[in-house]
């Protein structure tokens, strides 16, 4: 689909060379003397030389503002995507630290319950073997 659609460039090349042709082959057929159809051949020329580099020139003016235009623009998106990268970095890092802060205050809990835990497993196990101390102490005593 796209070599259907030609460039304006193309476009205008073909345009000149077709005027160019129109214009020899009128002249070619006009009733004139061999020297005047000679000399108004190359004016015709040169006119449409002139205008050829003229044409040119102005595309290349352009061409150079359209590079111009999309530099600037593409170095201000990159701006814009800088910054917002780094107020991204910035959020992430933020988040990151509360996230840690978090981690560490369960880690912190569960360590508590953790060593009450084992505290009251101690304290139950020098319980039982007081009470079973006890036991046997009276059970020596019965006999």
């Amino acid at each position: 689909m796209a070599d259907n659609q030609g460039n304006g460039g193309d476009k205008l090349i073909y345009f000149l060379i077709g005027a160019g042709i129109g214009a020899i082959t009128a002249l070619l057929f006009a009733p004139k003397p061999g020297s005047e159809l000679r000399s108004d051949i190359a004016d015709a020329t040169k006119r449409s030389l002139d205008y050829a580099r003229d044409t040119g020139r102005d595309l290349g003016e352009r061409a150079t503002e359209y590079y111009q235009t999309g530099v600037e623009r593409a170095q201000q998106i990159g701006a814009r995507v800088r910054e917002d990268v780094g107020e991204f970095t910035e959020k992430v890092k933020g988040d990151v630290g509360e996230l840690t802060e978090r981690g560490k205050d369960l880690i912190g809990r569960q360590k508590a319950q953790f060593t009450a835990a084992i505290e009251a497993g101690k304290q139950g196990y020098r319980e039982a073997k007081q009470a079973d101390k006890g036991k046997i102490s009276a059970s020596i005593e019965e006999s």
